[in-house]
């Protein structure tokens, strides 16, 4: 098992940033590939960032790529999800997700463990 808890979201004007954090606890971090999903009121649960279990390759979304920047720190336990230029459409619950895989996935099913999720909102 894997316990993924993320902290960080609030309320933003359009333009600001944002810091997400996931906090891993269980077995060992390093092991996972870790991904941060978003979905906003009445929409699927959709692909953001993901990395790989040692932080060398990173995805992004189209929407996303250039001003979300994802990072690990494995003796910390923890991921970062580094959000700058945010927008509106930006605004949805945040989760952060663990997956087993060795290759970094952009699906749902491919994630084992799930947080709870974090509100971003981001005013016009």
């Amino acid at each position: 098992q894997v316990q993924l808890v993320e902290s960080g979201g609030g309320l933003v004007q359009a333009g600001g940033s944002l810091r997400l954090s996931c906090a891993a606890s269980g077995r060992t971090f390093s092991n996972y590939a870790i991904g941060w999903f978003r979905q906003a009121p009445g929409k699927e649960r959709k692909f953001v960032a993901a990395i790989s279990w040692n932080g060398g390759s990173t995805y992004y979304a189209d929407s996303v790529k250039g001003r979300f920047t994802i990072s690990r720190d494995n003796a910390k336990n923890t991921v970062s999800l580094q959000m700058n230029s945010l927008k509106p459409d930006d605004t949805a619950v945040y989760y952060c997700a663990a997956s087993a895989s060795v290759i970094v996935h952009t699906g749902l099913n491919a994630y084992d463990y799930w947080g709870q999720g974090t509100q971003v909102t981001v005013s016009s």
